[in-house]
């Protein structure tokens, strides 16, 4: 039977009125498991109507008691986390160490947002002028909201959720419609953890929500995780109604692999970077990039049989699986289609993997390893962002020509350069062109207390996720300039001298 869904509207769930549904699937099966109601503008303005009227209560309590909440809900997160990983598995497909990875990423973010009161800590002159003080204060903005991608359900909603709330303000979060079903029960464990009714809202939809998120003069503020298309259409709609918006979007990322590189250890990131999670995660490495002929030889003659021997299956497997199905049928056939494309235009693919089948299981929304060789940066797999599990392989003759790549593309989410070579490996931190370098980490996303973002056109909006940026991003700055008169005790009583 399939399940019906719903929105999470002033602490309970509530149905759907549009009479829209999306559908979500197993990707392991290709059933349609579950029917995610799509929502109105009218309902998504009830749903900001309901936050704007609890959040000048929430704004009113004290950053230790917001953050007494978050503490709480760390605990009910490391309680439930078998029961979040199973239902993120269930509909995103991805295994279970990844699903709770998932999970664990925004518990770090919810567990920085506890230091609330210390963050939210203004300034202090005393003395400024003859009797004047100025000090400043961070005061949320009232109601923002997130519109958050599939690949990673639990992570990115908190990444979004918990700091908004952690400020004082009510959030609206606008999940994707692919995987729904951690995100209520997110906001089921926020109100258990004691977070007012209101405050969270989850209103799931299509562009219709989209689109009234960022027309609703109610709304402040916006964050969005997703392509970069989107983001900049996001961002230029949601700058052009006057909210304070940052986009994240899509990836390249590339992985310099230096001729003094341990070639085995090179070899085990880029299998683990670049096939976890079904290659479904934009800090994957897509493109890796070996210095030399002979470098690229060794490299490619390392990472066949380790690609070869990837196990694909669904989450129900156990532990004895690399990865598991992308998320839909039109994910699948995208990916395929880049790769057949890579062929068509001349590169050479080493490990094939159009043909995989998992027995048991045709009709999943299984994608085979890919690995290309002596890809060039004019074909399309290098220029495009391919979220599946394919890792194409340019050759650079020099460092500065693998520097160059990096820095020519048009996305500049992460990077990462490996080598023994401390001067070249500091060279290429400071040089390169991209928000987030890994030295001899090929997936360099930073702890929660650091900010996460990407430059060029994987980032737009001015403040990073998560780390002080998000304190910075949900909060306005106010400065008091404050005088008092000076008061002269005479015969028993104040005279206060004049302002001038």
């Amino acid at each position: 039977m399939t399940e019906e869904l719903t929105h999470w509207i002033d602490g309970k769930r509530v149905a759907g009125r549009s009479g829209r549904y999306g559908e979500v699937y197993n990707p392991a099966t290709g059933e349609v498991q579950a029917r995610v109601p799509l929502a109105t503008a009218e309902e998504l303005g009830a749903a900001v109507e309901s936050a704007a009227a609890a959040q000048p209560a929430w704004a009113a309590t004290n950053p230790q008691r917001r953050a007494r909440v978050m503490m709480e809900f760390v605990r009910l997160l490391n309680r439930d986390m078998d029961k979040l990983a199973e239902a993120l598995s269930r509909e995103h497909g991805k295994t279970l160490p990844d699903a709770k990875g998932d999970v664990q990423r925004g518990l770090e973010v919810v567990e920085f947002c506890i230091g609330a009161p210390h963050l939210l800590k203004g300034e202090y002159t005393n003395d400024a002028g003859p009797g004047i003080d100025l000090y400043s204060m961070r005061q949320p903005l009232g109601v923002a909201a997130g519109i958050t991608p599939f690949n990673f359900p639990a992570m990115i909603p908190m990444w979004k959720f918990a700091p908004a709330i952690a400020c004082g303000n009510a959030f609206i979060l606008k999940p994707s419609e692919r995987d729904p079903s951690v995100p209520l029960m997110l906001a089921e464990l926020m109100q258990e953890a004691g977070l007012p009714d209101g405050i969270l809202q989850v209103v799931n939809g299509d562009k219709e929500s989209v689109d009234a998120i960022l027309d609703h003069p109610g709304i402040a503020a916006v964050g969005f995780v997703g392509s970069t298309p989107i983001a900049e259409y996001i961002y230029a709609r949601g700058c052009a109604n006057g909210k304070r918006v940052q986009c994240f979007g899509g990836a390249k990322n590339h992985m310099i692999v230096m001729p003094d590189a341990d070639m085995d250890q090179a070899a085990d990131a880029l299998v683990g970077a670049g096939y976890g999670a079904a290659g479904e995660r934009c800090m994957a490495i897509s493109v890796a990039v070996p210095v030399g002929e002979e470098t690229a030889d060794r490299l490619i003659e390392k990472l066949v049989p380790r690609i070869e021997k990837l196990k694909v299956g669904p989450y129900t497997s156990g532990g004895d699986v690399d990865y598991g199905p992308v998320v839909t049928a039109q994910a699948k056939d995208k990916i395929l289609g880049l790769v057949n494309k890579g062929v068509e235009q001349g590169a050479e693919l080493v490990v094939d993997g159009r043909d995989f089948e998992l027995q048991g299981y045709e009709s999943g929304f299984f994608v085979g390893p890919h690995l290309f060789d002596r890809v060039t940066p004019e074909m399309d797999i290098y220029r495009e962002e391919i979220f599946g599990p394919v890792l194409s392989t340019v050759r650079a003759a020099s460092y500065d020509e693998a520097l160059g790549l990096a820095m020519d593309h048009e996305m500049g989410n992460g990077t990462a350069i490996f080598t023994r070579d401390g001067d070249a490996a500091r060279d290429f931190a400071n040089r390169v062109n991209i928000g987030m370098v890994g030295i001899n980490v090929p997936i360099p996303v930073p702890l929660a207390y650091h900010t996460f973002g990407g430059w060029k056109k994987s980032a737009f909006g001015d403040l990073n996720q998560h780390g002080p940026d998000a304190f910075r991003f949900y909060t306005r700055t106010k400065t008091v300039t404050a005088r008092w008169p000076s008061g002269l005790k005479e015969g028993g009583e104040f005279h206060f001298k004049a302002m001038d």
